[in-house]
């Protein structure tokens, strides 16, 4: 058997701005960007370098998703994102007003702090051992 994740949505309130969060302060790259229909897009997004899974940016319709957006696991961390250098990252990040929200700590597994994306989400910033 052979499986992988791909993909993981998650809820934006525009995606543009979404979009503009990614590239720009994060420095991710912009995968694909396809309209769907006057209202939905197909907008993939994913860290620089090697890897297979990416974000899909989905726009919240509804009451219900639009109130997911930025606390899609109840107030945990909800994605990981590792790095070849943790400082490079950290400092650039700070550069470009990303938030953190639990300092830089060095743990068993690597260095690592917690930033929230533009919404709330939150993340971890690893550089695994």
């Amino acid at each position: 058997m052979n499986q992988r994740i791909a993909h993981i949505a998650l809820v934006v309130d525009d995606y543009d701005e979404a979009i503009a969060f990614y590239t720009q302060k994060l420095g991710f790259q912009l995968l694909e960007d396809t309209p769907l229909s006057e209202t939905k897009r197909w907008v993939m997004v994913a860290p620089k370098g090697q890897g297979e899974c990416c974000l899909l940016l989905a726009k919240g319709v509804g009451e219900e998703q639009r109130s997911r957006i930025g606390n899609q696991t109840g107030g945990r961390v909800f994605l990981f994102l590792y790095t070849d250098d943790f400082w490079r990252d950290y400092r650039q990040y700070q550069d470009q007003g990303i938030q953190f929200v639990r300092e830089p700590v060095e743990e068993t597994y690597g260095t690592v702090a917690v930033f929230e994306d533009l919404y709330g989400n939150l993340w971890d910033l690893i550089e695994p051992r």
